[in-house]
């Protein structure tokens, strides 16, 4: 297990210097939106807090901290943040495959493709979308996650910005209920699955894994449940669902990549007992969960196919 504290530093280092964990340009990071037509104005704001966009990056990085876990090199960790910046780049600066890019960009798309069949009004700023900061407060360095928020509310503010959709749960925890808390701000921030209204009769049967924020935290699991029941989806579910979700190990990764699979192995034995596909709505899960064997879909790709 690596030194907690050399971790949030590197993290912390990383965010003040590019706004994002991984010291990667956010420019690099975020271009789903390239080769797609977007809406520059309208009712409510799309904000990914580009973590779906960050998995095959996160992922990349989390194959060297599971290779020289429990070895003599890893107590180096601490010492990455003095890495000059074009080695940096060069070691962690690529994703873990164009493969994985491409599914992780193309959820996001998904989400848009959903969003606009669905009729809401919605719009995207690339410039505006910026990562929240929740790791920052998850491994406890509060001073750092609120200098970033403080940050990041400015600029939407600055912009006018008042309605906002998330696309994962840990982006909206921040929104929802650190910012507000920290900052005092009162964005109308609602997740895609929230603001969705389709049908079909898709006759098939599915089993959820709840991520923690939403499960646990936001107690919103009835939602895309609701979701997939009108097109004809039943979900068939496990005892540690909803409010008493399991977490899937992926916060750990940054810490122990060998604890967080442990975590996810156990995890995995649950939701596969079913006998039903497994459906995810975090990209952090649906990949700490792929990394340990399972295939999980993504809950936008579910929806997708059934409208």
């Amino acid at each position: 297990m690596y030194k907690p504290n050399h971790i949030i530093d590197l993290i912390a280092d990383n965010v003040r210097k590019t706004k994002n964990p991984l010291g990667i340009s956010t420019s690099k990071i975020n271009t789903w939106w390239k080769d797609i037509p977007i809406k520059r104005d309208g009712n409510a704001m799309l904000f990914t807090g580009l973590m779906y966009q960050l998995i095959p990056y996160i992922d990349k990085m989390t194959q060297y901290l599971e290779k020289y876990e429990e070895t003599s090199y890893e107590k180096y960790i601490g010492y990455a943040k003095y890495i000059p910046k074009f080695l940096y780049r060069f070691i962690f600066g690529k994703p873990s495959s164009k493969e994985d890019k491409e599914k992780f960009d193309g959820i996001v798309k998904n989400i848009v493709q959903i969003l606009t069949k669905s009729g809401v009004d919605f719009y995207y700023k690339p410039e505006l979308d910026f990562y929240s900061g929740i790791l920052l407060y998850d491994l406890g360095d509060n001073d750092g996650f609120i200098e970033h928020a403080r940050f990041v509310v400015e600029m939407l503010r600055k912009n006018g910005v008042k309605k906002l959709i998330t696309v994962d749960p840990h982006t909206t925890y921040a929104l929802k209920v650190l910012y507000p808390k920290y900052l005092g701000t009162d964005f109308d921030v609602k997740t895609y699955f929230e603001v969705i209204d389709l049908k079909g009769e898709a006759n098939a049967r599915v089993t959820i894994h709840d991520p923690c924020f939403y499960g646990r935290y936001l107690e919103l699991s009835d939602v895309p449940r609701e979701v997939l029941k009108k097109l004809g989806i039943e979900c068939v579910e496990v005892r540690n669902s909803g409010k008493l979700t399991l977490c899937c190990g992926g916060p750990a990764e940054s810490i122990s990549p060998k604890l967080s699979k442990e975590i996810a192995t156990k995890r995995i034995e649950e939701l596969k007992s079913t006998g039903c596909p497994i459906v995810g709505m975090c990209p952090i899960c649906i990949e700490n969960l792929r990394r340990a064997g399972a295939e999980v879909e993504d809950l936008s790709t579910l929806i997708l196919k059934h409208i």
